[in-house]
């Protein structure tokens, strides 16, 4: 069978579903469907082992937030998602203690730079509380942190993020990143939130250390957004819709590094829902509305 390749739980359910024709229950997974302002949110948790080895990932809850209709710019639009993805992300966080934001990628790479963008619109108040007190005492520490990628600074991300948190000692990492999807539709329209931390890379296929709480000995909540589709996985799901349903594995991935496919818009989208996701974890962090983060931003 051909392997499809996506980092969402979403999809990864919708893949087992597919395989067993939709004839058995799949164990060890709950899924739950609701709307949150207007947008659908899935939350799928993976209860056990069984779960585990059904959808290839670790046990532990994922919200994928779906944003298609965000670029319909209905009414308030980026208001809502930005209380969506913010209500969902506080429902998997402590109410209290410091926190580090990580935006990982690379920012001169534009799929792959939903880390370091998101990054400018997060309010960083660690070093105001530290130095007036007074004035800050009803924020919650934020420290930002960009990792940059291997091939530019020579570190492994979940290097310089251990080295980091063991100076600044958050209660709580929040590593953001970009993803790669199933399905073409879901690029730049879907925010996945879990508590099961990330891999930095997975998403094209360059696989690093993972960032979570075996390694880093804090709970580290990952944020991401499909940016990209695989080649492979893209001709499969279009040769089957066609009819074929013989897949060549070996054909179709050829053996060499795997080819990645976007949108043409990727620039305006990558740039929106970072802001979005920014603003998310302000909201979730700090309790403030979107104008007061206007204007501490601007």
């Amino acid at each position: 069978m051909f392997t499809r390749r996506t980092d969402l739980a979403l999809e990864a359910r919708e893949l087992w579903q597919e395989s067993a024709e939709k004839t058995t229950r799949l164990s060890g997974v709950k899924a739950v469907r609701r709307r949150e302002e207007g947008y659908p949110v899935t939350r799928v948790e993976i209860l056990d082992q069984r779960g585990e080895e059904a959808l290839k990932k670790p046990r532990g809850q994922y919200i994928t937030i779906d944003l298609s209709s965000y670029w319909q710019r209905k009414t308030d639009f980026f208001e809502r998602a930005v209380r969506a993805v913010g209500t969902q992300l506080k429902s998997l966080i402590p109410e209290e203690g410091p926190v580090l934001v990580v935006g990982l990628g690379n920012r001169g790479m534009t799929p792959d730079a939903v880390g370091p963008m998101a990054l400018d619109s997060v309010l960083v108040t660690r070093h105001l509380i530290a130095a007036m007190p007074r004035h800050f005492s009803g924020f919650r520490p934020a420290a930002c942190f960009r990792s940059g990628v291997l091939g530019t600074t020579g570190v492994e991300s979940a290097e310089a993020v251990r080295g980091l948190t063991a100076e600044v000692k958050p209660t709580l990492i929040i590593a953001v990143d970009a993803l790669a999807a199933r399905k073409t539709s879901r690029i730049c329209a879907t925010v996945q939130i879990t508590n099961t931390g990330i891999v930095p890379g997975s998403g094209v296929g360059n696989h690093r250390a993972a960032l979570n709480e075996e390694t880093l000995g804090v709970p580290v909540i990952s944020m991401g957004v499909p940016t990209v589709v695989e080649a492979a996985t893209l001709a499969a799901d279009l040769l089957e819709e066609s009819g074929i349903a013989e897949l060549d594995e070996t054909k179709l991935r050829n053996g060499k590094e795997p080819l990645m496919v976007t949108t043409r818009d990727i620039d305006q989208q990558v740039r929106d829902l970072g802001k979005v996701i920014g603003y998310g974890i302000n909201w979730a962090l700090q309790g403030l509305e979107i104008e007061e983060m206007n204007a501490l931003l601007s």
